[in-house]
C-alpha cells in the first residue's frame, strides 16, 4: 500500500496514478473499439469528455464539500496551503457521476451532438475508470472498510488515510472487482443487444452495489439521513430511476 509512487525520483500520488492509468486505458478503448465499431465521431467524443471530466470534477467536489462540511475549517479557506490540501482530496463519486453526466447533456445541446448515443455505448467506461480509482483509494488508504480479521483482511501503515494497528475490511478491492465485472458486462451486452439500456443497467446494478458497501464503509466522511447514508440515498434514487427508464 502505497501513498506515492516513485517514478525517476518524482513522487506520484497512487490514487492520482490509478485514475489516471484508468482514463487513458479508457480512451485507448473508446478510440480504437467502441468508435469505429458504432460510427461515432471523435471529435464529438472529445467535446463530450472534456465536459464529462469537468462536470464531474466539479459535482465530487462539490457533494464532498456538502456531506464535510462540519469537518471543513471554512475560516480557513483563504491560507493558501490549507485550501491546496482541500482540493488535493476529497471527492465523492456520486456528485461527479451526477454532475458528469448533466455536463454531457449541456454539451449536447449547445454543441449540437447526439449525446445518448455516446452516452449508450460509452456508458461502461465510467465503471471500468471507477475500478482503477478504487485500487487508488486502497493504496492511499481512504474510502476504508470496518474492523474485520477474517480472510483477506488487511492492516493499513502508518501514514496513510486508514487507521493503523487494526485489520479492516478491503471494501476498496471489493468494489473494484465487482466494477470491472460491470464494465465488461456492460460492454457485453451493449455490443450483443442493440436495443440493450446500458444506462439504466449501470444505474441499477451500481445502486444496488453502493448500497450494500456502504455497511462495508468505515470511513467518517459518509453524511447520514435518518437511517442511510448519503449515498445510500442516491443509491435508491439510481434504482428507482432505473426501472422507469427500463418502463420508459
Amino acid at each position: 500500500m502505497h501513498l506515492y509512487f516513485n517514478i525517476f525520483g518524482l513522487m506520484i500520488p497512487s490514487y492520482g496514478l490509478m485514475i489516471a492509468l484508468g482514463v487513458v486505458l479508457a480512451n485507448v478503448i473508446a478510440i480504437f473499439f467502441i468508435l469505429k465499431h458504432f460510427g461515432l465521431d471523435f471529435n464529438d467524443f472529445m467535446i463530450l469528455e472534456g465536459y464529462a471530466i469537468l462536470g464531474g470534477f466539479l459535482g465530487a467536489k462539490g457533494l464532498y464539500f456538502i456531506v464535510s462540511y462540519k469537518e471543513i475549517d471554512w475560516s480557513r479557506m483563504l491560507e493558501a496551503d490549507y485550501f491546496n490540501s482541500i482540493m488535493q482530496g476529497g471527492f465523492v463519486f456520486y456528485g461527479g457521476l451526477i454532475m458528469g453526466i448533466l455536463f454531457v447533456l449541456l454539451a449536447g445541446k449547445i454543441h449540437k451532438i447526439d449525446c445518448i448515443s455516446y452516452i449508450q455505448h460509452n456508458i461502461f467506461l465510467i465503471p471500468f475508470i471507477h475500478s482503477f480509482g478504487r485500487v487508488g483509494c486502497f493504496l492511499a488508504g481512504c474510502c476504508y472498510g470496518i474492523p474485520y480479521d477474517g480472510i483477506l483482511s488487511v492492516q493499513f501503515p502508518e501514514m496513510s488515510a486508514a487507521p493503523s494497528g487494526i485489520r479492516l475490511f478491503p471494501v476498496q478491492l471489493v468494489e473494484a472487482v465487482c466494477l470491472m465485472i460491470i464494465a465488461i458486462a456492460m460492454l457485453i451486452l451493449d455490443r450483443k443487444r442493440p436495443a440493450f439500456h446500458s444506462l439504466a443497467f449501470y444505474l441499477l446494478t451500481y445502486g444496488i452495489l453502493r448500497f450494500v458497501l456502504e455497511y462495508f464503509r468505515f470511513d467518517a466522511a459518509r453524511g447520514q439521513f435518518l437511517l442511510f447514508s448519503t449515498s445510500q440515498w442516491i443509491s435508491i434514487v439510481m434504482i428507482i430511476l432505473s426501472f422507469a427508464m427500463w418502463k420508459a
